[in-house]
């Protein structure tokens, strides 16, 4: 197994206020937008987007939830292993906002698909966009592309991208793994 850096701390830390700075571009004072960090992974990027559009861009109270689509998903019948649901946090009504989906890595689009279905639990959003931190273009199972992404690689299906986050893994970092 080997494993190439895809991005650094320094470049995870430029696309995070690229990404930033896109979001205000589109949403203004996010008055009308929820951001929704998809379990497990993608809620640490949206913690980290929220912070920095908090702090950085001085952007107040933005709405920031979490969604477990574990059981949204159409392969959770299909494995052995016992499933482990994540929590489910949105304290708020999602009609009529707009809504930005967070995830580290577009892979298949399926996670997305499970995300649609999922959010209808809370209520009709005016729209719902993607953000993502890696979009592995050509590997798509379904017809979903991001509105926001971080950076696009290039991975055949035998690997895998893992991003680490400062407050989860101790760096921020982008690998891609050969197995």
């Amino acid at each position: 197994m080997s494993q190439k850096i895809l991005l650094t701390s320094k470049e995870v830390n430029i696309i995070l206020h690229r990404l930033a700075c896109q979001l205000v571009e589109k949403h203004l004072d996010f008055s009308d937008t929820i951001l929704i960090g998809i379990q497990p992974r993608g809620t640490f990027l949206a913690e980290r987007l929220k912070d920095l559009l908090e702090k950085e861009y001085k952007i107040p109270k933005i709405a920031l939830g979490y969604l477990d689509i574990t059981f949204f998903r159409d392969d959770f019948r299909r494995t052995n292993k016992p499933l482990e649901a994540n929590k489910t946090q949105i304290n708020f009504i999602v009609e009529n906002k707009k809504v930005v989906f967070i995830d580290d890595v577009l892979y298949t689009g399926r996670s997305i698909r499970s995300a649609l279905t999922a959010i209808q639990s809370f209520g009709r959003p005016s729209e719902i966009e993607l953000l993502v931190l890696i979009d592995r273009r050509f590997s798509r199972h379904l017809p979903i592309q991001p509105d926001y992404r971080g950076r696009q690689v290039d991975a055949i299906n035998d690997e895998k991208v893992q991003v680490c986050w400062k407050d989860q893994d101790g760096k921020d970092a982008v690998y891609l793994i050969n197995k």
